[in-house]
């Protein structure tokens, strides 16, 4: 996982996907302070400062055994340049090959526009380009808009269920 590059900037006609920064969190915390956002996947909203400590350790890129490249995008709007959430894949190296497993979230005041599974579709389009040979993606059963995003990367509901969450997978049998 040493030969991973950086996350680059991503681009699709209407969103940009920047490269995480610490500073994104000023940007990002009104915009991930919803209940609503933890639905299904529990917790609480962060605060700037709790956004800004997590983020201090993500863009450091890798875990800290090196097992693992952390990959972390900010989502932006291009007509405006507004934020209206994150991408992540977390990447790891298995018998298979290299395998991504990826998350978004899109803000509340921005869901149901289609963001997710554009920004998703151009994430993965790159960690395919860089070798992924499987995808893996948690959902929550009931999760309709992100079972839908899944299902527009490729991906399958496999029998494994971590936390609540079933497992989404493509790639060799089904990682």
């Amino acid at each position: 996982l040493d030969s991973w590059v950086d996350p680059p900037p991503l681009g699709t006609r209407r969103l940009t996907l920047e490269p995480l920064r610490v500073e994104h969190a000023d940007e990002l915390a009104p915009v991930l302070d919803d209940r609503g956002l933890h639905t299904y996947t529990g917790g609480a909203p962060a605060s700037r400062d709790e956004l800004r400590q997590r983020y201090e350790r993500q863009v450091v890129g890798r875990s800290p055994d090196g097992s693992q490249r952390w990959l972390n995008w900010v989502v932006r709007r291009r007509e405006d340049g507004q934020v209206v959430g994150t991408m992540q894949a977390t990447v790891s190296q298995t018998g298979d090959g290299v395998v991504a497993e990826v998350a978004w979230v899109i803000g509340t005041a921005h869901q149901r526009q289609g963001y997710a599974r554009e920004a998703a579709l151009e994430m993965v389009a790159w960690l395919r380009q860089q070798g992924t040979v499987a995808v893996i993606a948690h959902v929550h059963p009931q999760h309709r808009a992100s079972i839908a995003v899944a299902r527009a990367l490729g991906l399958a509901p496999t029998d494994v269920v971590v936390d609540g969450e079933v497992r989404w997978a493509t790639g060799p049998k089904g990682t």
